[in-house]
Formats: C-alpha cells, sequence, structure tokens
C-alpha cells in the first residue's frame, strides 16, 4: 500500500523564514541591479552588492551560486520586467497601426524609465551575451511579444493599413533601436554635439520625430494600387 508523503506543515516559523528568504533574494538583486549597471560584471563587487544589500557572501552562493548566478539572475528580472509590461497592453481592441504604434511608446516610456536596463543590455553586449546564452528564460520571455506584433501585422496586411512583408523581429528590433540608441549612447552625443540629449525637452521632439518616422515606416503606402 503506497503512502502519499505529507505536505510540511506550514508553522509560523516556516513562513517567516519563507519570507525572510524572499526579502533576501529580492535586497540582493536590487543591490546587484545597481553595481552591475553602473560597473558592469567584470567592475561589480559583491562585497559592495552584500553591503547595500545588508547580508553577506554566504547568501549570493547560496541563492545564485555566485556572482555568475547572481548577474544572470539580474538580467533575466530586467528583461522579464520589460516583458511583463509590454503584455499587459491591450493590443485586442486596437487597430494594428495604433496597436503597434502603442507598443512603441510603450517602449519609449520604458527605457526612459529604466535607464539601468539599456546600460545591462549595453554591458552585455560588450561581452557578446556571454552570460545571457547560459540563461534558459531568456527565450521564452521573448517568444509573447513577437507573436502579438505577428498578430497585428497579419491583421493590418489583411485589412490594408499596414505595408506588406513586414517582419517581426525586424520590426520589434526597429522600434528598440529607435527607443534605446539615443540613452545608450546620450554622454558621447552631447559632447560631441555640444548639445545636452539627456534634457526634458530634446528627448520629448525626438521621440515625437522617431514616432513619426516608426509610423510611415509601418503604413500602407496609399498611391499603392
Amino acid at each position: 500500500m503506497s503512502m502519499t508523503p505529507e505536505k510540511p506543515v506550514e508553522t509560523p516559523a516556516r513562513i517567516r523564514r519563507t519570507r525572510n528568504a524572499a526579502d533576501t533574494k529580492e535586497k540582493l538583486l536590487k543591490a546587484a541591479r545597481i553595481e552591475f549597471a553602473q560597473h558592469g560584471f567584470a567592475g561589480a563587487r559583491t562585497d559592495r552588492i552584500v553591503r547595500s544589500a545588508e547580508s553577506n557572501p554566504r547568501m549570493i552562493s547560496h541563492y545564485f551560486g555566485g556572482k555568475a548566478g547572481l548577474y544572470v539572475a539580474v538580467l533575466e528580472e530586467a528583461l522579464g520586467d520589460l516583458r511583463r509590461q509590454e503584455l499587459k497592453i491591450d493590443l485586442e481592441d486596437l487597430g494594428p497601426l495604433d496597436g503597434l504604434i502603442q507598443l512603441f511608446d510603450f517602449m519609449n516610456r520604458h527605457f526612459e524609465s529604466n535607464t539601468y536596463l539599456v546600460r545591462l543590455l549595453s554591458a552585455e553586449n560588450v561581452q557578446k551575451a556571454r552570460y545571457l546564452k547560459t540563461s534558459k528564460r531568456v527565450q521564452q520571455m521573448a517568444s509573447p511579444v513577437l507573436s502579438n506584433i505577428s498578430t497585428l501585422i497579419e491583421r493590418g496586411e489583411a485589412d490594408g493599413t499596414l505595408r506588406k512583408g513586414l517582419d517581426p523581429l525586424e520590426v520589434y528590433v526597429m522600434m528598440v533601436a529607435l527607443n534605446q540608441f539615443h540613452l545608450s549612447n546620450v554622454h558621447t552625443l552631447s559632447v560631441i554635439f555640444e548639445r545636452d540629449l539627456g534634457s526634458p525637452a530634446w528627448r520629448a521632439s525626438r521621440h515625437v520625430a522617431a514616432r513619426t518616422m516608426m509610423r510611415v515606416y509601418l503604413e500602407r503606402d496609399r498611391r499603392e494600387t
């Protein structure tokens, strides 16, 4: 006769330990996100991370397996937040073009409000995605948003509002490029052209121009027959 293992009793002490563990991990991730965004993987110091998180190096090993595991967890969290926010956009009740433009506007707001993500991705690109390649979650995160873009493109081609031949990945990469390049290069461009590309007025004007370019790229040319 087989015996079904009993579930552990959720005692107050067990609940406190679970909450403490979650709190410790959250503090380490938050501190690590700032540290890696400012210094990259090579320049980041675990002693600064644990001091900021009010923890100790043993907790990094316990929860993340070490510095590399913590770095990958930070990348996954940052990209996961982007994907979660993207998927909250209600695209079903919008026309194809308006839906794509709304996604474009969201990216602008998200990158402007989360410049640490831009810095993390820039640093990881320098390393040729060495650590991101080890993540088992990243590919899963990408699928839903490309699927949504693909659906909008199909609808737009069918009703004649979007030009034919649009590739979902190309559209997504173009959106990211138009919303991220000025942020990842803000300091060098500001010095080279002696303009403050970080000023709210300049960024607002740039977004209007980028939005117009995106719309023109997506729209079907009315001269087509």
